[in-house]
């Protein structure tokens, strides 16, 4: 295996040279700079990992916080994942993943020199590792929205503006008894910030809209699901529309649907909020919210980047905007009353 002497040997220079022209920290001559790059090539040499972030003050390596908690999507996490990962080889960054639900990761790497940045997941309105994140000496960016974000970078779905485009389109196809499947108990209690949110656009939508709306909480199996219809058409036996926010039960909720007698979009219009591919997997592709997770990670690391090319750059909060796209799960609510001619009569678009 090379070591830096050779490199220094095949290109003429010292060994202090080709330490510079690694890290940056001296200007190198053009010629001297191409001499060491191509002998490091025909060598194959690779740094040490800890020698070149003594250089360079850089580790190369950001923290992602992705805590496997009771009730998170673990399929939709690694979506995210994914994003993060993928942006952060373009820049040529390794990714430490870290699962604790607690802060003592965090507290872990901010506090000696193993990343560069840290990017945090399933964020709470109230959450607590925020002011760990915020004393950090590393720039922190949160996928989500706390309550008290000053400081901190933050990127997301503009959930609450998803909520509200779910109600807003089946008000605007005429379904005036609305009822939303969200994420499981623990969620709600936790308080996590996109859950909240959603609930929160919905909620301001239906009463401009001047829809009934009930939501509750789903558990993400196929059993909770149809616990969570039976009891929804229990609290709202007359809803004709139903937003579903919660992945995991999204199939379920489906067939539970079918297996209470209630058709498709002829009896009852569904709007999901998730990633596109579920949306579009399903036996009728459905009406939904992108969440668009693989977009978002990778905005999150050019965030980071950001940052970390300019310490001086004030935190920032990018949410993007939530897009429905119409598919055969939702259409115009009819009149189950015939007209004498026969005719079957429409209620008006709101």
């Amino acid at each position: 295996m090379a070591t830096i002497d050779d490199v220094a040997k095949a290109a003429g220079v010292s060994t202090s040279t080709v330490s510079y022209v690694l890290s940056g920290k001296r200007p190198i001559s053009g010629p001297t700079r191409a001499r060491v790059e191509k002998a490091i090539r025909d060598l194959g040499y690779r740094p040490h990992a800890g020698a070149r972030a003594l250089a360079s003050s850089r580790t190369n390596v950001i923290a992602l916080v992705a805590p496997l908690r009771v009730a998170v999507n673990v399929n939709v996490i690694m979506e995210f994942v994914t994003g993060v990962v993928t942006a952060a080889r373009n820049h040529n960054y390794d990714v430490l993943l870290l699962t604790q639900e607690d802060a003592t990761g965090i507290d872990r790497v901010s506090s000696g020199s193993m990343v560069d940045a840290i990017i945090a997941m399933d964020i709470e309105e109230d959450d607590p590792r925020i002011p760990l994140l915020k004393a950090a000496r590393q720039p922190a960016v949160l996928i989500g929205l706390p309550r008290d974000n000053a400081g901190l970078s933050c990127v997301d779905l503009d959930f609450f503006g998803a909520g509200a485009a779910t109600i807003r389109h089946l008000a605007h196809l005429g379904h005036t008894r609305i009822g939303m499947l969200g994420a499981p108990t623990a969620v709600w209690q936790r308080h996590t910030s996109f859950w909240d949110r959603t609930l929160s656009g919905a909620h301001y939508e239906a009463t401009s809209k001047g829809v009934t709306f009930t939501a509750i909480p789903c558990e993400a199996s196929e059993v909770g699901a149809h616990q969570s219809v039976t009891e929804l058409l229990r609290k709202a036996p007359d809803i004709t529309g139903l937003v579903v926010h919660n992945e995991a039960a999204l199939p379920h909720v489906v067939a539970a649907l079918r297996d209470t007698g209630r058709a498709i979009p002829e009896d009852i219009s569904v709007v999901a909020i998730c990633p596109q591919h579920l949306a579009t997997s399903q036996p009728q592709p459905l009406t939904s919210v992108t969440i668009p997770a693989t977009a978002i990670g990778k905005v999150a690391v050019d965030m980071a980047m950001q940052r970390l090319s300019d310490p001086e750059q004030p935190a920032e909060t990018r949410l993007l905007a939530a897009e429905l796209t119409q598919r055969a799960t939702t259409a115009t609510l009819h009149s189950a009353a015939e007209n004498t001619s026969g005719d079957t009569a429409s209620i008006g678009l709101m």
